[in-house]
């Protein structure tokens, strides 16, 4: 397949760099500045070279020559959409996406904006559109969560719930094991490169909130969710004496993002036990689906990065239909 991607972060830009391993093509990379387009829309076959490009950035450079725009003209057969995600009307990601649908071109996102903000005009445009949209890298990096709801079908899943923000999980993890505080733990986690310089969307429970949202909407027969639906509490406000103290019960804490069978999305501080499956420690994520026949299962793994997150892009990639 031939691959616009948009977004030269690091899920983008590890996208370009590993298309070639999966027997993809990239014809064109932008990021929010500028945009390298192969020659003559790639018709030859021939993409662009994403190494070259990659390290101008590297160098503070642009990217190429062209407009971020003309990415969006350029031939291909899926847009990845890996811009940051943004709220309310999911801009500019969710621009992209219906002008990608308008070309009759596939969509693979990890921006969540679109999916958990705008989902249902997403699904309009995609019913419009001889293209299809995937978002497997939205929930989990590269956590095979919502290929798996899909393979048991969502009418058979009773609820969701898990670990879905490294962040957070390790700043509670390193707070409990070490007795510190959390304002100490933070900063740890950004010097490691573990947290943001603003933090916020992972410690307010806001990404892990935006993750369950998705799967709501995933499994919802009638009903939209946004991020406005779900309940949201974050991890700011834990002193490291509620760690201790839920220690000596053979208890620890951790965020935890759940859809319940009732429909629900809630995330926030919970008791789980010291040494329970929930208790995955650092930037692990784990996801419980409660299946109608088969149990419950347990999805645990690398829930962020780059490389992790690009795989699941790549997966989704595989498995769209040829144009």
């Amino acid at each position: 397949m031939k691959l616009a991607v948009l977004g030269a972060g690091a899920v983008g830009t590890a996208v370009a760099d590993l298309a070639g391993n999966y027997d993809h093509t990239v014809t064109a990379l932008a990021d929010s500045s500028s945009a390298v387009v192969a020659d003559g829309g790639a018709g030859d076959g021939h993409g662009i070279d994403a190494a070259a490009a990659l390290e101008a950035k590297r160098a503070g450079e642009p990217l190429g020559e062209h407009d971020p725009t003309d990415a969006l003209e350029a031939d291909y057969d899926v847009l990845v959409e890996a811009t940051p995600t943004t709220l309310g009307d999911a801009q500019p990601g969710f621009g992209h996406v219906e002008r990608a649908l308008e070309r009759d071109r596939h969509v693979v996102l990890a921006n969540k904006g679109p999916v958990a903000e705008r989902f249902g005009e997403l699904r309009d445009l995609e019913a419009a559109s001889a293209g299809t949209v995937r978002f497997e890298a939205t929930v989990g990096g590269a956590i095979p969560v919502l290929s798996t709801i899909e393979d048991f079908d969502p009418d058979h899943i009773g609820a969701v719930r898990g670990v879905l923000n490294g962040t957070a999980n390790f700043i509670l993890s390193r707070m409990a094991a070490e007795g510190l505080g959390y304002e100490h733990v933070l900063a740890e986690a950004q010097d490691l490169g573990v947290a943001e310089a603003d933090p916020t969307f992972d410690v307010d429970g806001t990404d892990a909130a935006l993750k369950c949202v998705i799967v709501a909407n995933v499994l919802a027969d009638e009903r939209e969710y946004a991020l406005d639906d779900a309940d949201v509490q974050g991890i700011e406000n834990i002193p490291g004496s509620a760690l201790e103290l839920a220690t000596e019960d053979g208890q620890t804490i951790r965020l935890i993002g759940e859809v319940t069978p009732a429909g629900e999305v809630r995330v926030g501080p919970r008791l789980v036990p010291e040494h329970g499956t929930l208790a995955v420690s650092g930037t692990e994520n784990i996801v419980q689906l409660e299946t109608e026949h088969a149990g419950r299962l347990n999805i645990s793994g690398r829930g962020a990065g780059g490389p992790e997150t690009a795989t699941a892009v790549l997966a989704d990639v595989g498995r769209l239909p040829e144009r």
